[in-house]
C-alpha cells in the first residue's frame, strides 16, 4: 500500500471508467456487510449499462462546463473522485451558480490525505463556476462534517431519518459554502 503522499489529484479522463466503477461497486460490498458507509446507494448494484451511461453523462458535463470532476490516482488506478455538479440545468438557470457537492475515497485509501486533496482541487476548480456549493452528509459521520468545516462548509439543514439501510434510519446534515468573494445579495423566497 502507498504511503499517504503518494497519489495524484487530477481532472477525470474518459480511461477512469473501469476504476471509478469498481470502487462505486465496492461500497455496496461494505454496505452489504454492514460497515458503516457515509453515501446513499441505490437499494441494488447498478447494472453495468447504468454504469455507462452515468459515466457518458458526466463526461458530457464536465465538456459542457456544468461540472467539475477530479479524480486521486494512486499506482496508475483511480481510488477516488470529488464533483461539484451545476444544480441549474443549463448556464442560463436561475440555479446555474449553485454546485452540489460528491466525494468518494475507496476503502484502504481512507484517512491518508485524499479526501482533502480531492476537496481542495475540486473546490478550487469550483470557485470559478459557482457562487455557492452544498452538499449532504451522514450525521453520524462527524470526520468528515469535520473536513468540510475545515474548508468553510457550515451546517444549514438537517434532515432526519433520511436514509433507511435494513430497519436502522441515517440522518443527514445539509452544508453550505459561500465563496466569499462572489456576491452576497439575497432575498428570501416569501
Amino acid at each position: 500500500m502507498p504511503s499517504p503522499g503518494d497519489f495524484t489529484v487530477r481532472p477525470l479522463r474518459e480511461s477512469d471508467f473501469h476504476d471509478l466503477r469498481e470502487t462505486y461497486y465496492r461500497l455496496y460490498d461494505e454496505r452489504d456487510a454492514g460497515e458503516p458507509i457515509g453515501i446513499t446507494l441505490f437499494s441494488d448494484r447498478p447494472s453495468m449499462d447504468d454504469e455507462v451511461a452515468w459515466f457518458d453523462r458526466h463526461l458530457r458535463r464536465v465538456s459542457d462546463g456544468h461540472m467539475v470532476f477530479v479524480v486521486a490516482e494512486v499506482d496508475g488506478h483511480v481510488v477516488g473522485s470529488c464533483t461539484v455538479d451545476r444544480a441549474g440545468a443549463t448556464d442560463t438557470s436561475e440555479e446555474a451558480h449553485v454546485g452540489h457537492l460528491g466525494i468518494l475515497v475507496r476503502k484502504g485509501y481512507r484517512g491518508r490525505g485524499i479526501g482533502t486533496a480531492l476537496l481542495e482541487r475540486a473546490l478550487a476548480e469550483a470557485r470559478s463556476k459557482f457562487d455557492v456549493v452544498f452538499l449532504s452528509v451522514f450525521s453520524v459521520n462527524r470526520g468528515a462534517q469535520q473536513l468540510y468545516r475545515r474548508f468553510g462548509f457550515s451546517v444549514c439543514g438537517h434532515l432526519p431519518r433520511v436514509v433507511k439501510r435494513g430497519n436502522e434510519y441515517f440522518d443527514e446534515e445539509q452544508m453550505v459554502l459561500v465563496f466569499p468573494d462572489r456576491p452576497t445579495t439575497a432575498r428570501a423566497k416569501g
